[in-house]
């Protein structure tokens, strides 16, 4: 399996998956480190982006297939270094960067040859936390069973949220959850639409279908990762209710795989053929991988000298066209 380490977080890739890792390190974004590590299926992939930005590194994005990505779909006010499907790095891993993006490219596109695979709302709620889920806020707590989302409150709300105490909205009921960080207003805030309420002019202190969040990263993070978490499950079941006319379980589909850990994601791990890309015999067996590693060497390197100035613009795009076609 290939390699690619960020700033914050190690892309493990090969032709059926892209296991991400995310560090620990105190700079990483909080919703990173609760995630803690993720399993997307190549099937999954609708496109991959590759920046170059000079001086500054350069950016890797995983673009999912529409209703794949339940994180992009709540988490619109994330900044991009929180987005669990960015990776970025310094001008010196630039050249090994792009090689890994092309390669990556290819594998997911001859993984559209075969066509069919679980739909894109399946691969969603195999890239969430396991159920039953729980989080905790200053205010109170919010779980999800897969049946319906439960709100209750702690005796630091509001004298309206006390008097209610709890309150549970069904899963057939809620149209979506929305999820607004943490600013200086302090109203960060996790909240329940349905489509019987309207939530317009009322304060989400007041609103018996929000759980606000304080100034706390991992709050606001684990508060998206339970919008992430209800939207992929309202996807799925809205997605089997096309196909069926019924509303199913909403179980992660067979084949996911359950990591460690208290935000694990389980995966899908959809079929693919076996690839050139990330084929190892089809490249010239042992031989083949050694003059990569020599070629690798001279890439780091090469992005070394370029990061420490001794290297034109012109000197450098030259040389990297030189050593990628080597490759």
């Amino acid at each position: 399996m290939d390699q690619l380490q960020g700033r914050t977080a190690t892309w493990h890739l090969d032709h059926e998956k892209v296991v991400i890792q995310y560090s620990s390190r105190w700079r990483t974004h909080a919703l990173l480190k609760v995630l803690s590590r993720l399993e997307v299926p190549v099937a999954a992939i609708a496109a991959v982006e590759f920046a170059a930005e000079g001086k500054k590194g350069w950016r890797l994005r995983l673009r999912l297939l529409d209703r794949a990505d339940p994180y992009a779909e709540v988490g619109g006010l994330l900044p991009d270094r929180a987005r669990p499907f960015v990776l970025t790095g310094g001008p010196d891993t630039e050249l090994v960067a792009e090689y890994h993006a092309d390669r990556l490219r290819l594998t997911v596109e001859a993984a559209r040859v075969g066509g069919g695979g679980p739909r894109p709302e399946e691969f969603a709620l195999g890239l969430v936390p396991p159920l039953p889920l729980r989080i905790r806020t200053w205010e109170g707590t919010a779980s999800f069973d897969g049946e319906a989302i439960r709100l209750e409150w702690s005796d630091e709300a509001g004298s309206r949220k006390r008097r209610q105490r709890r309150v549970a909205y069904p899963l057939a009921d809620v149209r979506r959850v929305d999820w607004v960080p943490d600013d200086s207003t302090g109203e960060g805030h996790l909240r329940v639409v349905t489509g019987e309420e309207d939530h317009e002019g009322v304060k989400p202190g007041k609103d018996l279908a929000c759980l606000l969040t304080e100034d706390s990263a991992k709050e606001d993070a684990w508060a998206l990762v339970m919008a992430a978490t209800v939207t992929a499950h309202l996807w799925t079941s809205a997605g089997s209710s096309r196909d069926s006319g019924t509303h199913p379980p909403v179980t992660p589909p067979a084949g996911t795989s359950v990591t460690s850990g208290p935000a694990a994601a389980r995966a899908l791990e959809a079929p693919a053929p076996s690839l050139a890309p990330f084929d190892a015999a089809a490249q010239g067996g042992p031989a083949a991988d050694a003059d990569a590693s020599v070629i690798y060497d001279r890439i780091r390197e090469l992005g070394r000298l370029y990061a420490e100035g001794l290297l034109t613009d012109e000197e450098f795009s030259t040389k990297k066209a030189e050593l990628l076609a080597r490759l």
